[in-house]
C-alpha cells in the first residue's frame, strides 16, 4: 500500500523553489508538524484549495501540487513558525481521511530537463517577468520586488520566475502541470503579461 503523504491545503500554489513561511496553531496542523518532522525527508505536500477556506477543514482541492521541505521550526508561544521550500510536483491519486490531518497517497512528477538552448528564452523571460514587476509596482504594492533574488540552478530559476511573477492562483496551478521548461517559461510571460494588461485597465493606466 502505498505511503500516506501528510497534506496541507492552501489557499495559493506552492511553486518549486519557492520558500513557504507557515504559522501553525490549529490542532490538525501541530499533529501533522509531528509526523512531518520524523519523515526523511521531512516534507508535506501542498495543494491549491478548490473551495472552502484554509481554516477549519472540511475544502475541497486540486490534484496536483508542490512538496514542501521543512528547512526551520521554532516555537512561538501556542503556535510553531515553519519556513520550507518548494521541491517535486506531485499528482494526488487519492485523498485519504483527514485524521488527524489531511493525508493523501500521491506520485511525484518527474523534474523538468535543462537544455542549454533555453538559455536566451530564460533571459528574455527573466527580463520580461522584472519589467511586468517594475510597472506593476507603480501600481499596486506587490509580495515579490522586481529586484528579488533567485536561484542560480535555471530550473529552479524558471520555477521561481512563476512563483514572483504576477500571476494568479489558477494561472500558477497550471503552470504546475508544465511538461517542459520552454513551456513553462512561455506560459509564464504570456499570463504576466495578460495579467499585468488587466491591473493597467484596472487602474486606468
Amino acid at each position: 500500500m502505498p505511503d500516506a503523504t501528510p497534506m496541507f491545503p492552501l489557499s495559493r500554489p506552492l511553486m518549486p523553489g519557492m520558500p513557504l513561511p507557515l504559522r501553525l496553531f490549529e490542532p490538525r496542523y501541530l499533529a501533522m508538524l509531528e509526523a512531518v518532522l520524523v519523515r526523511e525527508p521531512a516534507d508535506f505536500g501542498v495543494v491549491l484549495i478548490e473551495r472552502g477556506t484554509e481554516a477549519g477543514g472540511g475544502e475541497t482541492r486540486f490534484d496536483i501540487g508542490t512538496m514542501a521541505r521543512v528547512a526551520q521550526v521554532a516555537p512561538d508561544g501556542d503556535t510553531f513558525v515553519l519556513i520550507a521550500h518548494g521541491s517535486s510536483r506531485f499528482t494526488v491519486d487519492r485523498w485519504l481521511p483527514d485524521d488527524p490531518f489531511p493525508q493523501a497517497e500521491v506520485q511525484l512528477v518527474p523534474d523538468l530537463v535543462w537544455d542549454d538552448e533555453l538559455d536566451v528564452a530564460l533571459f528574455a523571460a527573466e527580463d520580461a517577468i522584472r519589467s511586468d514587476l517594475v510597472r506593476a509596482s507603480e501600481l499596486v504594492d506587490l509580495e515579490w520586488s522586481p529586484d528579488t533574488p533567485l536561484g542560480e540552478d535555471p530550473i529552479e530559476r524558471s520555477w521561481q520566475l512563476a512563483g514572483i511573477s504576477l500571476l494568479g492562483e489558477l494561472d500558477q496551478l497550471e503552470l504546475l502541470r508544465a511538461t517542459s521548461v520552454g513551456q513553462l517559461l512561455e506560459q509564464t510571460v504570456e499570463a504576466s503579461a495578460a495579467a499585468l494588461e488587466l491591473l493597467e485597465f484596472r487602474h486606468g493606466s
